[in-house]
């Protein structure tokens, strides 16, 4: 099985202004850095939108999204937390608004399964009315992964 993840945030700014460049001008490298991660496998671009900026996840331009597949939860955790990456993270507080339903979900996906957004969806869906289960989860449901725990939210 590998670890599927879908991460979404909502711009508390204008992410074409100067303010939000300081997360803008790192995406592609991000991106890129993901992609030749140790255990990375697949993303859906968040580029592929329809004509009015949306997508079944991200309603509209306001809205960004990460959906990818990792060949495990310690794959995924070294990419987030032990490149640069943490640093985008530790600044979100400054692009992104604070949600009031869950923003990250994972699950367990066959190898070779590329999730739908809708698929995405549902399992975020899962995660906010049920909390963590076999289903859909979060950092708290893998036992086995930490470093998550040493961070500080912005």
């Amino acid at each position: 099985m590998h670890l599927a993840e879908l991460n979404i945030s909502f711009w508390k700014i204008d992410p074409g202004s100067d303010a939000a460049r300081g997360f803008v001008d790192h995406v592609t490298r991000i991106n890129g850095l993901a992609e030749r991660a140790s255990g990375f496998v697949w993303r859906l671009l968040d580029e592929q939108r329809d004509a009015d900026g949306k997508n079944a996840v991200c309603e509209g331009a306001d809205t960004i999204m990460t959906l990818s597949v990792w060949e495990s939860p310690a794959d995924l955790e070294q990419f987030v937390w032990k490149t640069a990456h943490k640093g985008i993270y530790n600044g979100k507080h400054q692009w992104f608004s604070a949600m009031k339903s869950h923003n990250l979900v994972m699950w367990w996906v066959d190898e070779g399964h590329q999730p739908s957004i809708e698929e995405a969806k549902q399992r975020l869906d899962h995660l906010d009315a049920k909390g963590d289960s076999d289903h859909a989860f979060g950092w708290t449901h893998l036992p086995h992964v930490k470093l998550w725990q040493q961070q500080e939210c912005g």
